[in-house]
């Protein structure tokens, strides 16, 4: 009898091990392919951090500014990736408009009287205090945003209404003027965003099955990236914050509260072209 059960234990064993070694293999592969996939929708940010990089060691030109350069390279690889359709025409919309909300918050942050941040170099296409390529960092965002939201089919539950998250968004891009004259908000605006999404969940494809995690989660590693981007543009002398005036240094954690929010901005404006799916729950 001991050793009928001795054997029966073996197979059970053996049979939980094949599991498990099924199981993790299955989860090495879809590892792999989140991460092919995440750097493909991060393809357009990841070439201008590049570019960024490169100029700042290496930058023989002496006949074209730098800053003009990035912004030349950055309208160069849009009609390149248009024309080989790794982009689409509906994510190109989405650039278009993130140029055009972030430029107006460039010149604002960057005038003389606020003089959130500046720009070191000089450079000729550009309108005040800001170099136009600046306007294509915010876009890297809500390109990036657009074109994970295509490759993963995302699916939600619990998505609030689309007239609130509106007002949400309004109201966050408001406060990036305001809040240099009158009361900060953006904790309100915080406690507001957990409390509209707190119960929605993003669904999202990798290869077959759909899984899933909290999008608030989700949000929050999307800024933190964004911060770890931001903080090699700065190192790159892209752009300086006051307090990178004689040395370079990281730049503070509070920026995380703004890309937060910022980064909430991008996800609304790309809801409003890719209609959130709403996925069933079946108790």
């Amino acid at each position: 009898m001991d050793k009928a059960i001795s054997f029966d234990d073996k197979g059970d064993s053996s049979a939980i091990n094949a599991e498990f070694f099924m199981s993790f293999r299955v989860f090495l592969r879809e590892f792999w392919l989140f991460g092919l996939k995440q750097a493909y929708a991060c393809i357009f940010g990841g070439y201008l951090l590049a570019v960024m990089i490169v100029t700042h060691y290496w930058y023989p030109l002496e006949s074209l500014h730098r800053y003009d350069f990035i912004f030349l390279a950055a309208i160069a690889f849009q009609i390149v990736l248009l024309a080989t359709k790794l982009e689409t025409w509906r994510e190109s919309l989405v650039i278009v408009v993130f140029h055009l909300v972030a430029t107006i918050m460039e010149l604002f942050k960057t005038s003389d009287a606020i003089g959130s941040w500046h720009y070191p170099g000089p450079f000729i296409f550009g309108i005040g205090n800001v170099p136009l390529f600046t306007g294509f960092m915010y876009s890297a965002v809500g390109s990036y945003i657009a074109r994970v939201w295509r490759i993963f089919h995302f699916e939600y539950s619990g998505y609030p209404q689309k007239q609130v998250t509106i007002a949400l968004v309004l109201a966050i891009y408001l406060n990036f003027f305001t809040h240099h004259f009158i009361w900060d908000f953006r904790w309100v605006l915080l406690a507001a965003t957990v409390f509209l999404f707190y119960r929605t969940t993003i669904y999202y494809q990798i290869i077959k099955t759909h899984r899933q995690m909290p999008l608030l989660l989700g949000f929050f590693l999307v800024s933190l990236f964004i911060w770890l981007a931001e903080n090699i543009a700065t190192y790159a002398n892209i752009w300086i914050y006051p307090n990178q005036q004689t040395a370079w240094q990281l730049v503070s954690w509070q920026k995380l509260n703004a890309w937060f929010l910022l980064m909430l901005l991008s996800f609304v404006l790309v809801s409003l072209i890719n209609k959130p799916k709403t996925r069933q729950i079946v108790d």
